[in-house]
């Protein structure tokens, strides 16, 4: 199947979403966003040396800025596999609506730490981070619900 019909299937055809695989792909997707998150943190504040900018977004659960960014990341790769399964079994084009409404998600994400006052490099550093995280989820669900819908030759009623 290729990624063309997941986009628009034909008339007279219904869709059918192997949910198992496609929240099997967004627990997956979940887990390498929250390592990514780790990894951010642990390169700007750790390596380089930069302060991150805490977003009032941010899940705080633990003691750790690097535990609550990886929890955040790895919560909202699950909203994000929420949103690709009701677009799968509502829209038109789902995956074309998947990717501006991660899209713009990203720009949010990447836009929030400069709404703090703080130093220019945490706050692009944190921008960084988040576009890094939206980039890594929009890809990996996107490609993942290509290979999670099937169409059938039954009549939609």
């Amino acid at each position: 199947m290729t990624g063309s019909n997941v986009s628009s299937p034909p008339p007279g055809t219904r869709v059918s979403v192997d949910a198992g695989r496609l929240w099997g792909g967004g627990v997956a997707t979940a887990c390498v966003a929250a390592l990514l998150a780790v990894a951010g943190v642990l390169i700007c504040q750790d390596v380089l040396d930069v302060r991150l900018v805490r977003p009032a977004l941010l899940l705080d659960l633990a003691h750790s800025f690097a535990v609550d960014y990886a929890v955040t990341a790895f919560v909202l790769a699950l909203v994000a596999t929420g949103l690709a399964h009701g677009l799968l079994l509502t829209t038109p084009r789902p995956r074309t609506f998947f990717a501006w409404i991660v899209g713009l998600a990203t720009v949010c994400g990447v836009a929030a730490p400069f709404a703090f006052d703080t130093a220019v490099s945490s706050q692009v550093a944190t921008a960084a981070i988040n576009l890094a995280l939206g980039i890594c989820t929009g890809s990996l669900i996107g490609a993942v619900m290509s290979r999670t819908v099937r169409l059938t030759g039954e009549r939609l009623p």
